[in-house]
C-alpha cells in the first residue's frame, strides 16, 4: 500500500480496522498533512511520546480552546505554566492516595456490584450496555454528590461532548448537540455548586468548593467545567477500556484463564488493553515553534494529531505489536498508570491523565466483581467482538454467558 492508497482517517475503511491504515502510516508517512481537519498526522512512537513529554516546551493545548471549550467551558486542559499547575493541585488529591483509598474506593465497589446485582442471577449480559456504559458515570455522579436518578442525563450530556470531540468530518448537528449540552450541563450544575458551597459535605464537589492553593479558590464555572470534563473523560474512557479488557480476554481465553487463577494479572491486562486497544485513539496538540519530526518539520501554530493507536502498536518499541499477550516484556506494569507510563494512552507529561488512578481502580474492582459473579463467563455462542469509533474506540456491545453462582 502506498501512502496514495492510505485509507483517510475519516473513511469508513479507517473507521471499520484502523490497525492496517496505522501500519502504513508508521512506515511510509511518520508526518502526513491531513486537509479535512487541517493537522498534521503523527504515528510513531518516538515521535507521540516527544509531543506528549513536550521538555522544550514545542507544543501546547491551545488545540482545546476549539475543540473542548465549545462543550466544557475552559477546563485544566487549556492551562499551561503556573495556572494549570495552582488548578491541578487543587483537583488531584482526589484521584490518588488516601482519599481515593478511603473515600472513593467504597463508592467504585458499591457501584460496580449494584449493577451486577441485576444479571448475576440470570446466565447472560452484555457487558457494554449492563455495565461498561454505566458503571464509570455512575461513580462519576455518586463521587460528587449528584442524583444517580440523573443518569440518563449524565449519559446523554457525555456521549454528546464525545462525539463533539471526535466530530473530525465537521458534521453540523453533532456541534450543534455538543454546544447545547454545554448550556444543559451549566444549567444542571451551577445551582448544585452553589447550594453546595453553602453546606459542604464529604463528597468531591464540596472538596472541590473549599479547595485552596496559595489562596486560590475555584470559581462555579471552573468546577462546572471540570465536572463536565470528568464526566465525559471519565465515563467514555473507563468505559472502553473495561468492554476492551474483557473482549481481549474473551478472545484469549489462555489468558482469560490466568487473570481468573491470578487476579494480580488484572493490572498487567488493563496495561496490555490500554496499548493494544486504548479506548482514546487521538489525542492533538498545538506546535509552538517549528519542530523537527520523522519525516519532515511541523510549522509552528499547527495542530497535531498524536494517533496513540498506531504509536501504541509500533513494531520499534514492542515486539509484536499486533499481539495481545498480557505476559509481554516491553510494557512495564508497574508506572503503566503513571506519568512514567511507557504505553501512551494516559498521554504524558504534564497533561499525563489526572484520573488515572481512578481508572485503575475501577478497572481492578470491576473485573474482579464480574469474574466473581461470572467464573466460567464466555462469549455469546457466534458473536465476535467488533471494535467501533475512531476518536474513541471500543466494543459497541459484549454479550456473555455463564453459570449463575451464589452471591
Amino acid at each position: 500500500m502506498s501512502t496514495a492508497q492510505i485509507p483517510d482517517i475519516l473513511s469508513p475503511e479507517f473507521a471499520a480496522d484502523p490497525y492496517p491504515a496505522y501500519r502504513v502510516l508508521r512506515e511510509s508517512a511518520p508526518l502526513l498533512w491531513h486537509e479535512a481537519t487541517q493537522s498534521w498526522i503523527v504515528s510513531r512512537y518516538t515521535d507521540v511520546e516527544r509531543v506528549f513529554k513536550d521538555k522544550a516546551g514545542q507544543f501546547t493545548t491551545d488545540n482545546y480552546d476549539w475543540q473542548l471549550e465549545p462543550v466544557h467551558g475552559k477546563t485544566i486542559l487549556q492551562l499551561s505554566g503556573r495556572e494549570h499547575a495552582v488548578r491541578r493541585a487543587l483537583v488531584a488529591p482526589a484521584f490518588r492516595g488516601s482519599d481515593l483509598q478511603e473515600k472513593f474506593l467504597p463508592v467504585i465497589e458499591r457501584n460496580s456490584r449494584a449493577l451486577i446485582d441485576r444479571f448475576r442471577a440470570t446466565g447472560s449480559a452484555d457487558i457494554v450496555g449492563d455495565y461498561a456504559t454505566r458503571f464509570p458515570v455512575n461513580v462519576i455522579a455518586d463521587m460528587l454528590g449528584l442524583d444517580q436518578a440523573d443518569h440518563a442525563r449524565f449519559h446523554g450530556w457525555y456521549t454528546a461532548v464525545i462525539a463533539f470531540l471526535g466530530n473530525l468530518a465537521g458534521d453540523p448537528d453533532v456541534t450543534a448537540a455538543g454546544e447545547r449540552t454545554r448550556v444543559e450541563f451549566a444549567e444542571y450544575m451551577i445551582p448544585i455548586i452553589q447550594a453546595r458551597r453553602e453546606n459542604l459535605g464529604d463528597d468531591l464537589l464540596s472538596a472541590l468548593c473549599a479547595a485552596e492553593v496559595d489562596g486560590v479558590r475555584m470559581s462555579d464555572e471552573d468546577i462546572k467545567a471540570f465536572c463536565s470534563l470528568l464526566l465525559a473523560a471519565g465515563g467514555e474512557t473507563t468505559d472502553k477500556a473495561i468492554a476492551s479488557i474483557f473482549a481481549n480476554l474473551l478472545v484469549n481465553p489462555e489468558q482469560l484463564a490466568a487473570v481468573r487463577e491470578d487476579r494480580s494479572l488484572i493490572d498487567r491486562a488493563f496495561a496490555e488493553t490500554l496499548r493494544h486497544t486504548p479506548p482514546v485513539h487521538m489525542i492533538m496538540r498545538q506546535s509552538a515553534t517549528d519542530v523537527e519530526l520523522s519525516g519532515g518539520t511541523v510549522p509552528a501554530g499547527a495542530t497535531v494529531t498524536c494517533l496513540i493507536g498506531a504509536a501504541n502498536r509500533d513494531g520499534d518499541r514492542y515486539a509484536e505489536p499486533d499481539r495481545f499477550d498480557i505476559f509481554r516484556d516491553d510494557l512495564t506494569t508497574t508506572t503503566a498508570f503513571s506519568a512514567a507510563a511507557d504505553h501512551l494512552a494516559f498521554a504524558l507529561g504534564r497533561h499525563f491523565c489526572v484520573g488515572a488512578l481512578l481508572a485503575k481502580a475501577e478497572v481492578e474492582t470491576g473485573v474482579n466483581q464480574l469474574l466473581d459473579a461470572m467464573p466460567d463467563v464466555r462469549l455469546a455462542d457466534g458473536f465476535d467482538p467488533v471494535e467501533q469509533g475512531v476518536f474513541t474506540r471500543g466494543p459497541q456491545s459484549l454479550p456473555v454467558t455463564f453459570t449463575p453462582v451464589a452471591p
